[in-house]
């Protein structure tokens, strides 16, 4: 009988040791106003990252994840205690995580734009004449409905028109294609609104487009360094950034949300 109720004992007390391990701290993050002192969890490189770094001098601690659903789940494990990230990932994440959600008080509001080698005026002035074009045709509208939105998404894909000639050579887009629904995998082929936009770019240049995923800090290097011609992946205009590379006129307006557990 004791070898029994020390075998009971046992069990017991290890399920309560994995059960105190395993607990997830109460959410402690309810407004902006709660960010100093607080982990935040960021994609690195990302303006959430820049954002939040204001954070550190108020004892913030931010860490900084590859992609933005590692910082999610970090979020779910409790090693965080938030997570400040673009409204529209933020949204396909909550949406596969009941116990996550985005606070109401926005955070920061941001433009997107397409960068560019700095000494590549030429293609600047291209890329700002084709959005003007697509912005003044509705188009850019129509691709964004067509990933956000209830009313319209998906109702309106991006279709290139037959017949367009290809002969002035390929773009070659570096992207970081884990930021639905700006740029994702969708059978084992990136896509998203970033995607469709640099393709009606590449519609109204006679020109291929050829898409290179890697990590979103290696985008601005890749540009500088002449292995991508643009970077698009719902980049917003820094001065950091603009001491690196030049950017388009925007093509979106996009908001920084922040995600806590519900509990």
């Amino acid at each position: 009988m004791k070898k029994i109720l020390a075998a009971l004992l046992t069990v017991c007390m290890a399920a309560s040791l994995a059960a105190c391990g395993n607990s997830v701290p109460a959410n402690t993050v309810n407004s902006v106003d709660d960010l100093p002192g607080k982990t935040i969890g960021v994609q690195l490189g990302t303006t959430g990252d820049i954002y939040a770094s204001d954070y550190e001098a108020e004892g913030s601690t931010i860490e900084r994840y590859n992609k933005g659903a590692d910082a999610v789940q970090a979020l779910k494990q409790g090693k965080i205690d938030c997570v400040i990230i673009d409204e529209q990932p933020a949204k396909a994440f909550v949406a596969k995580n009941s116990d996550l959600r985005i606070l109401d008080e926005d955070f920061a509001l941001e433009e997107y734009a397409i960068c560019i080698a700095k000494d590549n005026t030429e293609l600047t002035d291209k890329i700002n004449a084709a959005l003007a074009e697509l912005q003044a045709e509705g188009t850019i509208n129509s691709i964004i409905s067509n990933y956000i939105g209830d009313d319209t998404k998906g109702k309106t894909p991006y279709v290139s028109p037959e017949g367009v000639d290809r002969s002035n050579g390929t773009l070659t887009m570096a992207t970081n294609a884990a930021f639905e629904p700006y740029e994702y995998y969708q059978d084992q082929k990136v896509v998203g609104i970033d995607a469709d936009i640099a393709q009606a770019i590449c519609d109204k240049l006679g020109m291929e487009l050829k898409i290179e995923d890697m990590e979103f800090d290696s985008i601005i290097n890749a540009v500088t360094s002449g292995k991508a011609d643009v970077g698009i992946a719902g980049m917003t205009v820094t001065e950091d950034r603009l001491e690196s590379v030049n950017f388009s006129d925007p093509y979106t307006t996009a908001t920084q949300v922040i995600i806590v557990r519900n509990k």
